[in-house]
């Protein structure tokens, strides 16, 4: 470890799972300089993914689950500025101005800003009753909500719409979705998955409604309703949209920092000015899973930078290369993603779908770049083994009798290179 970085004092603006795990991995690196996280939501940092699945469920838990123990940021000697934000940075003076006048110096600051939600872009997008969901404060809403709730429309037939969606649903809800798109998350499925999903949800008896998007959402006195692009109108006492995310950058960009779909940074997570860093939703990075700069919203990618951003400041120089995977729970449907996959990739199904229990491998040059999977946790964790490798499966192989991802994934790794 660098002599003067042990002891540099560091700032991390944001408090979600990224700018945490940088603290904590600092700790654990043994840093010994002082270190601010600057979070600007009331109370201590939780975890998010919870909100759009048991947080709102009939028997949900009272309290949100925290992202790390109460008594872990004063036992880390780690200050935790709650409800409070970074009013604008000084890069050549290295001083962060806060919300509330004052100032924080720093030898290195962490951007870990995250996301927020895209804006819903129609008429009556402001109406109570309409809800997005990204904070602890929209799920307590949307509990409430529910609990009163006959009638739900969904907008956007992404992660979080149809996580929610699956959630009202069980509740006994008489639930619409509409999607602008050909197909549900077409951004992060393969168009055989998509396809799964579409049939599956519509079984459940989720209204799914594709190539329809929303015109505008009206309010007559009985209640709301949402006109969607094709003139048809469906009732609701909710409305919930999720339409996407945009990255947290307007205090970097007010700082300088150059940006490009995020905070540029390296491949060891250092943007261009010294002694800044930037993690998780809110960095764009050089990708080597996809060749690309890319910005990945998941808590592996935030836990994985987080980390990997405290070996940096510490004076390591290595590369961030950990392979992205991401989930979903919709309902008893428990989807798992190793990789990214990219139009054109060849696909393989493994195993049955009409079971509920299947996986498909997608396929570039005869490289395993990601892999899906319905309720088949052994086929993810050997598929983010195989991925992370680069190792060469080919379709032959991949439709033998008797193949399975998890052998494959043993023998290979037993095997000297």
């Amino acid at each position: 470890m660098d002599s003067t970085a042990a002891h540099e004092p560091v700032v991390i603006i944001g408090g979600g799972q990224a700018g945490i795990q940088v603290a904590d991995s600092l700790r654990a690196e043994g840093f010994a300089g002082s270190i601010t996280i600057v979070n600007d939501e009331p109370g201590n940092p939780y975890q998010r993914p919870p909100l759009s699945k048991d947080y709102l469920a009939v028997d949900a838990p009272a309290e949100p689950l925290p992202l790390r123990g109460a008594e872990f940021f004063a036992d880390k000697d780690i200050v935790l500025l709650q409800d409070t934000s970074a009013a604008a940075v000084d890069t050549v003076a290295r001083r962060v101005t806060l919300s509330d006048g004052n100032t924080l110096a720093y030898g290195h600051l962490v951007f870990a800003t995250g996301a927020t939600n895209r804006a819903l872009p129609c008429p009556g997008a402001s109406l109570p009753g309409v809800h997005a969901l990204r904070s602890l404060s929209d799920a307590e809403a949307l509990q409430e909500a529910l609990a009163e709730a006959r009638n739900v429309v969904v907008i956007g037939a992404g992660f979080i719409g149809l996580e929610f969606a699956a959630g009202a649903r069980a509740r006994g809800l008489r639930v619409t979705v509409l999607e602008f798109a050909p197909r549900p998350m077409g951004r992060a499925l393969s168009s055989t998955m998509s396809d799964w999903f579409t049939a599956r949800h519509l079984a459940d008896g989720i209204d799914l409604r594709l190539n329809e998007g929303v015109a505008a959402i009206h309010e007559d006195g009985a209640g709301l309703s949402v006109e969607s692009t094709t003139g048809a109108r469906y009732a609701a006492d909710l409305v919930l949209y999720g339409v996407g995310v945009t990255p947290r950058t307007e205090l970097a960009e007010s700082a300088g920092l150059p940006l490009e779909n995020g905070i540029v940074v390296d491949q060891s997570l250092r943007t261009s000015v010294e002694g800044v860093l930037a993690v998780g939703d809110c960095a764009s990075f050089p990708n080597i899973h996809t060749g690309a700069r890319t910005r990945l919203e998941s808590v592996q990618n935030a836990t994985d930078q987080g980390r990997h951003a405290a070996r940096s400041i510490l004076g390591a120089s290595a590369p961030y290369t950990d392979t992205p995977w991401f989930w979903s729970t919709q309902g008893p449907i428990r989807l798992q993603i190793a990789g990214i996959s990219a139009p054109g990739d060849h696909p393989v199904l493994l195993g049955d779908p009409s079971g509920g229990k299947f996986s498909i491998a997608l396929l570039r040059a005869g490289v395993l770049a990601a892999v899906e999977s319905v309720n088949a946790p052994a086929d993810h964790i050997s598929a983010r083994k195989i991925v992370g490798l680069g190792l060469v499966v080919s379709p032959e192989a991949l439709t033998a009798p008797g193949f399975n991802l998890k052998a494959f994934a043993k023998e290979a790794l037993a095997t000297p290179a």
